[in-house]
């Protein structure tokens, strides 16, 4: 048997790209080692740049069961334990989205099933070996084993990553071992919880905000009040020896005496669960060596993992590799790809990653306990009175600081960046670029007079979705200096502005550098030659 794709890994990460892949015609095969999802909790939500990509392919809805478009955070965040005041900035990137990593990951199969999607349980990948037209597995079942034959396998394993491991890929980095994280599921009495706020009461330290996190000179704390379950309680301490066995909720309360300095009654959590109760000590930081070695290739926590820090960075990074991964996989396999497509995944997605460590070492230092944090701590509260700082940290922990090299045809300030909030008028009526972007399609919005830009393209029709509209609304986002609004956007399938411009009546050369943009990312036209639709100008 042989398939085009099989992606190794049933979590989030490797569902989303399964979705991806079979929103453009490739339908891949999942193997996961697990008979049955993972039970136990981890990530608590979405943060970021990564919840406006859950909503340009319409999963915002399913995971929140609201129409509402998400809207970000303007009032308040934390970087480090320090507060972003971020009603100091015209626009904040900081999206949330609440939703266990459970609820990701059931929306996630259930989509991919709906997209006939074939995910296969019980199926643990034991072998592996390339050659110039494809790849061999092993699998190895409960039952016996098989080989299967593909063109393409996508490792999405997790830290411990067979697919890696197997390709022969390094995975180096360095281990933290003065870190202790303990977090469990509590249930705390009412009379310290602020009805208003659902801040935590805590003596001697007045209201704890829920979701970020407190910092003491002996550790760090945090309460997480979420929703359709009981209230998740954290603490964080440094060099403080972790006892042998498994966690307790009396070890929990310990730790939060030594952190605050008081006593928090706790109660274990009503119901079966599952509910967290665990202990980490210490953690990694690694960054495997390549991504892609010939015909496999590599997302999520088998790319990156990261020391314990807030946000779920893990998760965010991964859902974004896939998205970023699965249009260029499929215009391969559809034999569109243009020279050095594959290429650009790692030369795009890595930075991603070192910017996230960059962004997870700096939070761990701000927030570890010590007089000597301390000083930079109140040298780092002045600078958070600048808005320009809080922007640069707030993009920066939102992840939305990436901007993508697309080319010297691309000299807007939007190009490289993930799309701008626009709402513009459809033959349907009025709608959200979001709302254009669900298929998975590269998406051409021409808002000129004369439509220049999308007759121009008339010839890349079977593989761009092309909307001739006027704005609306003008788009949500920060603008760069001197920059006018978009009279024009082309988007790449992972919604980032591949080029645009913001002029009304093109001449010749702007419509030639949109086609030179489209020509390098999507292949040549369907007569064979970027230059063949007719000259309009």
């Amino acid at each position: 048997m042989s398939v085009d794709v099989v992606i190794v890994g049933a979590g989030p990460t490797g569902l989303m790209l399964a979705c991806e892949l079979a929103l453009a015609g490739v339908q891949p095969v999942v193997l996961e080692q697990r008979d049955e999802p993972n039970p136990h909790p981890k990530a608590n939500g979405l943060l970021g740049q990564v919840v406006r990509v859950i909503d340009h392919r319409g999963l915002h809805e399913r995971l929140t069961g609201s129409t509402a478009a998400p809207a970000p955070n303007s009032t308040y965040f934390m970087f480090g334990g320090l507060g972003l005041d971020l009603s100091l900035l015209t626009w904040s990137p900081v999206y949330t989205l609440p939703a266990t990593q459970q609820k990701i990951e059931e929306t996630l199969a259930e989509r991919a099933v709906q997209l006939g999607v074939r995910i296969r349980r019980g199926h643990e990948l034991v072998g592996l070996s390339q050659d110039a037209q494809g790849v061999t597995l092993r699998i190895a079942t409960a039952e016996d084993g098989y080989e299967l034959r593909t063109r393409f396998v996508v490792g999405a394993d997790g830290a411990h990553s067979a697919t890696r491991k197997l390709a022969g890929i390094e995975f180096p980095g360095v281990h933290h071992d003065r870190m202790t994280v303990r977090s469990a599921h509590v249930m705390v009495s009412p009379g310290w919880i602020d009805p208003g706020s659902g801040a935590l009461q805590v003596p001697g330290h007045g209201a704890v905000p829920p979701f970020l996190p407190h910092r003491t000179e002996h550790g760090g704390f945090s309460y997480a009040p979420l929703p359709g379950q009981p209230p998740l309680i954290t603490t964080t301490e440094w060099d403080q020896p972790a006892p042998v066995g498994p966690m307790t909720l009396a070890e929990l309360g310990d730790s939060i005496q030594r952190v605050l300095g008081v006593e928090v009654p706790l109660q274990q959590p009503d119901g079966s669960g599952p509910h967290v109760l665990r202990r980490m000590t210490g953690g990694h930081t690694r960054v495997a060596t390549r991504y892609a070695d010939r015909r496999v290739f590599l997302i999520g926590d088998a790319a990156h993992v990261f020391g314990a820090t807030s946000g779920g960075p893990g998760l965010n990074l991964g859902l974004q590799d896939a998205v970023n991964l699965g249009w260029k996989l499929a215009s391969t396999i559809h034999g569109n790809a243009p020279a050095g497509l594959l290429d650009s995944f790692e030369a795009e997605r890595r930075p991603a990653a070192e910017r996230m460590i960059v962004n997870a070492r700096a939070q761990a230092a701000l927030i570890a306990p010590g007089s000597d944090v301390t000083g930079l701590r109140e040298l780092f509260s002045e600078l958070l009175t600048d808005p320009a700082v809080v922007a640069r940290l707030a993009h920066l922990t939102a992840g939305a600081d990436m901007r993508y090299d697309m080319g010297p045809a691309s000299a807007h300030s939007l190009a490289g960046r993930f799309s701008p909030e626009l709402t513009v008028q459809t033959p349907a009526g009025s709608a959200r670029i979001a709302e254009l972007t669900h298929s998975a399609r590269p998406l051409l919005v021409d808002m000129t007079p004369a439509d220049v830009f999308a007759e121009a393209l008339s010839d890349w029709r079977d593989r761009i979705d092309i909307v001739r509209t006027e704005p609306l609304a003008p788009p949500a986002a920060e603008p760069e200096a001197g920059d006018e609004p978009p009279s024009a956007l082309l988007l790449r399938p992972d919604c980032y502005v591949a080029w645009a411009s913001s002029t009304h009546r093109p001449d010749s050369t702007e419509v030639d550098d949109l086609r030179d943009t489209v020509t390098r990312w999507f292949g040549a036209a369907s007569c064979g030659h970027h230059r063949c639709a007719p000259d309009l100008i």
